[in-house]
């Protein structure tokens, strides 16, 4: 089991909450999905999977929901 922490800027509201879990349930081996929604702000994504991500998988699922990583 893994589970990574991604930081997306962008998400604004419940609706953004809700695409971005969506894009990331539909990656398989993915197992769960919560966000900690800072509106206006830098948002925690938190995946759990039955192993690592690709990088190329974890960049497919926010940008089909709209949204891109925080710049560190």
């Amino acid at each position: 089991m893994s589970t990574i922490d991604l930081r997306v800027s962008g998400m604004t509201c419940q609706h953004c909450v809700s695409a971005v879990t969506k894009e990331f349930t539909a990656v398989p081996g993915v197992t769960a999905v919560s966000v900690d929604l800072v509106a206006d702000g830098v948002s925690t994504v938190h995946v759990t999977s039955d192993s690592a991500l690709a990088d190329s998988a974890i960049a497919a699922a926010l940008d089909e929901a709209g949204y891109e990583l925080a710049a560190n």
